[in-house]
């Protein structure tokens, strides 16, 4: 078989469960470790040798191309597609990229899966047995929210189900898969929508076991998660800055002598960080940001064109153009761009403008 090449990469959907802050963005865009979701997406699949790929996106919805560009900046193609009719499955997105895969293999990656391991041993263990399919589990505590690996008494792999009410194990299929050339669109061409109105990839998969097509199977001990929710979505901007080697933090920025930095953190271009400051990292500050008599981190990113000023942040990712100007305590929270709190009034009372699905906990 030759080596996979190509990539499809989800960057569509509503991510109803992260409103307010994919209300105005594209979910696949929310910054973790001070880069855009897809951009760890991108690159995983870049790692293992991909050189062009397929980004499917919301109809008439232009913010990916915009913030991702052509691919130049990793050295590969990338092209988009909007999904036609509506969501009708993942199995569905990846059907309407078969103009652009042909007869070639590739990798299906759902973006919003963040993992810590590299691909390079699910890639090998593909091509050295020659799989037809090769499926990525890992331990999850809930895995009635995903499609769960049937074995039998052996051992062996014999089926994938699709969100099970009772589920057989506590493993999950992962958003990764690696497909051999054609085999994908013959088993989407044998499956019908489901009961919930979609195309569900686990029931192509069950078609593979069951029609004697050779499935490989690995789990990733190495860290998954799939950012469906708000605290995924932190865990994984901790782990991912966790991970970020030390070479990765530099000050590019002007510090006051007062300033106290402690650990691994990063200051972007054009930022300013008073006096009265501490840091303690791992953290990311973005360009053009202005810090004062406030304490920050650990595991905290603020987006570039912010100003905070009295308040502390710790375990937080906060978007661009954010203005904190009051005593704030705040931690394990996500905060859109644009968002300004500022302390006016000094009778105990507070003025909220706020939008739908806000949450605050005072």
């Amino acid at each position: 078989m030759k080596k996979i090449k190509k990539a499809i990469l989800t960057g569509g959907g509503r991510a109803t469960r992260l409103r307010p802050v994919t209300s105005t963005m594209n979910k696949h865009l929310i910054p973790l470790a001070n880069k855009p979701m897809i951009f760890h997406a991108i690159q995983k699949v870049v790692d293992v040798g991909v050189e062009e790929i397929f980004i499917n996106t919301n109809p008439g919805e232009d913010d990916l191309p915009k913030y991702i560009g052509d691919g130049g900046h990793w050295g590969v193609s990338i092209k988009y597609f909007e999904q036609t009719g509506g969501p009708q499955g993942i199995a569905h997105v990846v059907k309407e990229a078969e103009k652009f895969i042909g007869d070639d293999p590739f990798i299906f990656y759902l973006s919003d899966n963040v993992v810590l391991a590299n691909l390079k041993d699910l890639m090998k263990e593909f091509h050295d047995n020659n799989y037809d399919c090769m499926l990525a589990f890992a331990k999850v505590t809930d895995p009635e929210r995903f499609g769960v690996p049937l074995f039998d008494h052996s051992g062996k792999l014999i089926d994938v189900l699709e969100k099970p009410v009772n589920p057989p194990n506590n493993f999950a299929q992962t958003g990764i898969y690696f497909y051999g050339p054609k085999v994908f669109f013959e088993g989407y061409s044998k499956i019908k929508k489901s009961a919930r109105g979609e195309y569900e990839i686990s029931d192509i998969h069950s078609y593979f076991l069951k029609n004697n097509f050779k499935v490989g199977h690995k789990e990733i001990t190495g860290w998954w998660k799939d950012t469906g929710a708000a605290a995924d979505l932190i865990i994984a901007n901790r782990l991912l800055l966790d991970e970020l080697s030390e070479m990765e933090f530099k000050n590019a920025g002007t510090t006051h002598s007062g300033t106290e930095l402690i650990g691994k953190v990063k200051v972007g271009v054009g930022t300013t960080i008073g006096a009265n400051v501490k840091i303690t990292g791992p953290v990311i500050i973005g360009e053009n940001c202005t810090l004062e008599n406030c304490v920050i981190g650990p595991h905290t990113t603020i987006g570039s064109g912010s100003l905070i000023k009295g308040a502390m942040i710790a375990n937080s990712i906060i978007l661009s153009n954010c203005h904190f100007d009051c005593d704030l305590n705040i931690k394990e929270s996500i905060v859109g761009g644009n968002v300004h709190i500022a302390k006016k009034n000094n009778d105990g009372t507070h003025r909220l403008i706020l939008g739908e699905q806000t949450v605050i906990d005072l």
